[in-house]
């Protein structure tokens, strides 16, 4: 069972209706909500957090408001003492929007997207030209030779496969190929599994 149908079936009401059923996969059904209750939790939290901004969403989506996404920065700004990471599949907003949404670099805030193979490297550019504190890449989950891809100005290389019992395989040599080219633009290396 995925994320969101055990949230639902805990009784989380904010996931619920937001997957079908396929077969014998449960998928998002493309509904996006915008959670203006959850912009006030970090305000909460005065012991200093890590915060995965996305785990079950993508803030660059291209139904997510301006106005949104806005605020998220404003909570972020608001609270020093939490390191965010934000992490997106669409990247096309980031060049333009982070700067001129926000205004600033926050040094608490990682931002990052996910490359699973070659046909995604192109995802990089984009982070390239966003300004962050720290940038990264998650290759994962990890279905696919990315090939040569320049790491210049990006901080870590997060790789993992997938898990479940129809997880496709990761390869060794895929793994070493990511972990060689962070050594030679000396970009941190983290292999999840």
């Amino acid at each position: 069972m995925d994320m969101a149908r055990r949230l639902e079936a805990m009784g989380v009401e904010k996931y619920a209706g937001l997957t079908k059923k396929s077969g014998k996969r449960t998928v998002w059904n493309g509904l996006v909500r915008e959670d203006m209750g959850a912009l006030t939790i970090p305000m909460r939290w005065r012991k200093p957090r890590k915060i995965f901004v996305n785990s079950m969403s993508d803030l660059f989506h291209e139904k997510v408001s301006d106005d949104f996404i806005l605020k998220v920065w404003r909570v972020m700004r608001d609270t020093p003492q939490h390191n965010y990471q934000i992490l997106t599949k669409r990247p096309e907003r980031l060049p333009e929007m982070v700067p001129t949404l926000t205004g600033d670099i926050l040094p608490n805030v990682w931002l990052g997207i996910s490359i699973e193979n070659a046909e995604a490297a192109h995802r990089i550019q984009y982070l390239r030209e966003a300004p962050a504190a720290i940038r990264f890449v998650s290759f994962e989950p990890l279905i696919g030779s990315v090939g040569t891809i320049d790491l210049a100005g990006i901080d870590w290389a997060i790789v993992g496969g997938e898990s479940g019992k129809s997880a496709r395989p990761i390869r060794e040599e895929w793994i070493d190929e990511i972990h060689a080219q962070c050594l030679a633009t000396r970009t941190a290396f983290f292999f999840k599994q």
